[in-house]
C-alpha cells in the first residue's frame, strides 16, 4: 500500500484528514430507554470506511481496534464501525453484482476472505467479542431490503419463530413476494432494494435478518440508502420496531443525508438513534464549508443540543475521516489505505470546531496505525470534547462584526456586520423536503397551444414578474412483461421530462453518491421503469416522489452559499461561555463580536468583565475583556475558539 508523497508540505505531515457525514443524533427517552447507556452523550468513535473503503478485513480492524483502546478511548471514543458492507466479496465495486454473501435465507454474513473468524458461525460474533473485550463497542454498516442477488435467487425466507420457512395464508414465502422491484437502490440498483413492510414475510425477513446481527453481537448498525433522498419510512419505522423486540440495546443510523431538512428530520426522530443530515463529504474545503449552513438551520430548528431534554436528548453526529483515502469521489475504487488528507492543518482544525460548537458525536475514519501526536492532540483536545458533550445553547452567532484583511494587525472600527449574501442568477435547481415544509407547495400543472402538459412552481417576484420553473409531463407507458406497480396506484403518476422532450427523465436521487457540496438537481437519466423517476401532483399543490415520498421545492443554484465569517455560540456546563469565530474566505478576516451581543443572545449579563478569563483554545493565548469585544484576525480557512469564564 502506498504511503503517499516522498515528501508532503509541512501541513500534510499531519495526517488528521476530516471528511464529514453529518447526521441527527436523537436519544428517546421513552420508546429507546434501553439505549441510555450507549447514546445517553455524542458519541465517538472510528469508522473503517474512508480509509479501506470495502477492503478493511479482521487483521487491520482489530489493529485499529487496540489502537483506539489504548488512546482514544480514555477520551471516550468507544464506537468501533465496520463500513462498507462486510458481506461483500473481494473485487466489489459499488453497483456490482454476484459479490454478495448470502445465506440459505437471502441474509448477508460476512466475507471469510475478509473475515476468517466467521467460519466459526458465519457471523462477527469472534470479532464483537474480542471488541467488547477492549471495552469498545461494536457496529456495521448495512443496505436497506434485500440484495437484488437474494431476490433473483428466491431464497425462503426464515421464520425465527419455528426455524423453518415462513409460511402465511397456506404458502410458503420467498424472496421475489417481498422484493420491491421498482425501490432498488437509485445508486446501487444492481445491489440492493426496499422489502415490503406491509406483508408479514417481509417483516419476517427483516426480523430474522436483524434478530441475526443481535446474535452477533451488534451494538450499532448504520443502514444506507434509507434516508434523504433514499428515503423509505415504511422500512425505518419497521427496522426501529424490530430493533425493540430486542432484549439488549442496539443503536440505529440512517444513511445518506443528501437533501435532508428540519421538517424531514422531525418526521422520523421519534422512530431513530441517528440520521446524517448531508451528503458524502471528502478531504476538499467545498465539502467542509458546506456544512456551515445545514448546521446552522438545525440549529435554528433546536434540532440540536438538549433542546427537548424531558422527551428525548437530540444532539448532531459528524463523522471525521481519513489520515489515508480509498478514494475520494470515484466510487468505483474499491482500495485503500494509500494517501494522505489534502487539509490543511486550519480547515481540520475548523471542521473539529464546528462539530465540537455542534454537538456533533465524532468519528475518526483515519488508519489509527499511523495515528500522530498532532493529530491526536487536534481530536482529544480537552475544551473542545468538553463543549462536544456538556454545552448547551448551541447556535449560530450573528452579531460578528468582520473585514477582509491581509495584515495581521489592522485598526479602526469594523465597517458591516456578518451575513450571508444571496447572489440571484438564472440558474435554479430542485431539492426534496418533508411535505409538511412551507416551500413544498406551489406547484401546478398547465397545457399551451396543444402541447404536452408542463408542470410548474413559481419561483419568486423580481421587478413584479413571476419566475417559473418548468418540467415536461410525460405518462409511463407500461412495457410487455414488466408489472412493478398496480395499475390503479400508478394513474396517478407521471414521469418528468426535459421540457418537451420525453428521452430523458428527472430522478428524485442521484444514480452515483455525490458530495456534500455538489447541487445534485436537476438531474436526468435516460428514462425508464423506476420510482425515483415516478412523481405525483397532490391537491395541495406538491410535486411527490414515488421514491422517497419527499417533495420538490425549487431555490437558487446558488442560495446560500457559504462565504466570509461565521460565528457559534454555546455555553457550559459550569457557566462557561464559548464563542467560536470561522472565516470561511480565502484571504484573512479580522473578526469581532461585542460582549453586550453575546450576553442579548445568552440571555446573561457580564457585568464584571474584568473578573472574566478568555482563552483561545487552540493557541492558549489570554484576550482582554476590558473592552466591550473579543476581536482576532482569523487565517484563511481557519477557526478560532474562545473560552470565558467569570
Amino acid at each position: 500500500m502506498g504511503m503517499g508523497p516522498s515528501s508532503p508540505q509541512p501541513w500534510q505531515r499531519h495526517r488528521f484528514c476530516c471528511v464529514l457525514l453529518v447526521l441527527l443524533f436523537v436519544f428517546l427517552w421513552g420508546t429507546c430507554q434501553a439505549n441510555e447507556e450507549l447514546a445517553a452523550l455524542p458519541p465517538r468513535g472510528w469508522n473503517s470506511y474512508d480509509s479501506f473503503s470495502w477492503t478493511v478485513d479482521e487483521i487491520a480492524y482489530l489493529q485499529n481496534a487496540q489502537i483506539l483502546a489504548e488512546k482514544l478511548l480514555p477520551h471516550g471514543y468507544q464506537l468501533l464501525i465496520s463500513s462498507g458492507t462486510g458481506s461483500m466479496l473481494m473485487g466489489a465495486y459499488t453497483d456490482s453484482y454476484g459479490f454478495d454473501n448470502i445465506d440459505e435465507w437471502g441474509r448477508p454474513f460476512p466475507d471469510v476472505q475478509r473475515f476468517p473468524s466467521s467460519r466459526v458461525d458465519r457471523g462477527f460474533s469472534q470479532i464483537a467479542s474480542k471488541v467488547h473485550g477492549m471495552g469498545l463497542k461494536f457496529g456495521i454498516h448495512l443496505m436497506k431490503g434485500i440484495s437484488v442477488q437474494a431476490v433473483n435467487a428466491n431464497t425462503p425466507i426464515l421464520d425465527i419463530k419455528t426455524g423453518k420457512p415462513y409460511i402465511e395464508d397456506g404458502r410458503q414465502w420467498t424472496a421475489r413476494d417481498i422484493g420491491l422491484t421498482d425501490r432498488t437502490c437509485a445508486w446501487m440498483p444492481h445491489g440492493f432494494m426496499s422489502v415490503n413492510t406491509d406483508t408479514g414475510a417481509g417483516r419476517a425477513f427483516l426480523r430474522s435478518t436483524y434478530r441475526q446481527y443481535a446474535d452477533w453481537g451488534v451494538d450499532f448498525v448504520k443502514v444506507d440508502c434509507i434516508f434523504g433522498t433514499d428515503y423509505s419510512p415504511e422500512e425505518i419505522i419497521t427496522i426501529s420496531e424490530l430493533l425493540q423486540e430486542i432484549d439488549r440495546p442496539i443503536i440505529l443510523s440512517l444513511s445518506p443525508g443528501t437533501e435532508v431538512t428540519p421538517a424531514l428530520a422531525e418526521n422520523i426522530s421519534d422512530h431513530v438513534n441517528m440520521y446524517r443530515i448531508t451528503g458524502d463529504d471528502w478531504d476538499n474545503w467545498n465539502d467542509v464549508s458546506s456544512h456551515f449552513s445545514v448546521s446552522s438551520s438545525f440549529a435554528a430548528a433546536k434540532k440540536i443540543g438538549a433542546g427537548h431534554w424531558v422527551a428525548r436528548k437530540i444532539m448532531a453526529r459528524l463523522r471525521h475521516a481519513s489520515i489515508w483515502m480509498a478514494y475520494r469521489s470515484n466510487a468505483g475504487v474499491n482500495q485503500g489505505p494509500h494517501r494522505k488528507c489534502n487539509l490543511t492543518l486550519d480547515e481540520q482544525k475548523t471542521q473539529i470546531a464546528l462539530w465540537s460548537m455542534a454537538k456533533s458525536p465524532l468519528m475518526y475514519g483515519g488508519d489509527l496505525r499511523h495515528l500522530d501526536d498532532i493529530t491526536l492532540s487536534i481530536i482529544t483536545n480537552p475544551i473542545l470534547l468538553k463543549i462536544n458533550h456538556y454545552s448547551k445553547n448551541n447556535m449560530e452567532f450573528h452579531y460578528v462584526y468582520s473585514e477582509r484583511t491581509s495584515k495581521k494587525e489592522h485598526s479602526g472600527r469594523f465597517r458591516s456586520p456578518y451575513h450571508v449574501d444571496l447572489t440571484k442568477n438564472d440558474g435554479m435547481f430542485v431539492r426534496l423536503t418533508a411535505c409538511n415544509d412551507d416551500t413544498a407547495n406551489g406547484w401546478y400543472m398547465f397545457s399551451q397551444d396543444g402541447k404536452p402538459d408542463h408542470i410548474c412552481r413559481n419561483f419568486e417576484i423580481q421587478n413584479d414578474k413571476s419566475i417559473s420553473f418548468y418540467l415536461g409531463k410525460t405518462k409511463p407507458l407500461l412495457a410487455s412483461g414488466i408489472i412493478t406497480m398496480d395499475n390503479m396506484e400508478h394513474q396517478s403518476k407521471f414521469r418528468l421530462s426535459v421540457r418537451n422532450t420525453s428521452d430523458t427523465c428527472l430522478d428524485a436521487s442521484a444514480g452515483q453518491r455525490r458530495t456534500a457540496s455538489e447541487i445534485r438537481f436537476p438531474m436526468f437519466s435516460a428514462c425508464r421503469w423506476h420510482a425515483k423517476q415516478m412523481w405525483e401532483l397532490n391537491v395541495n399543490g406538491n410535486l411527490v416522489s414515488s421514491y422517497s415520498g419527499l417533495c420538490a421545492t425549487v431555490k437558487s443554484r446558488n442560495e446560500g452559499g457559504p462565504n466570509g465569517a461565521r460565528a457559534w455560540v454555546a455555553t457550559g456546563s459550569k457557566g462557561e461561555i464559548y464563542l467560536a469565530f470561522f472565516n470561511l474566505d480565502s484571504t484573512g478576516r479580522k473578526m469581532a463580536a461585542r460582549i453586550s451581543d453575546l450576553g442579548l443572545v445568552l440571555r446573561r449579563a457580564l457585568l464584571r468583565k474584568h473578573l472574566c478569563r478568555c482563552t483561545e483554545v487552540w493557541s492558549g493565548k489570554n484576550f482582554s475583556l476590558t473592552k466591550d469585544e473579543i476581536s482576532a484576525v482569523v487565517n484563511p480557512h481557519a477557526s478560532m475558539v474562545f473560552e470565558i469564564i467569570c
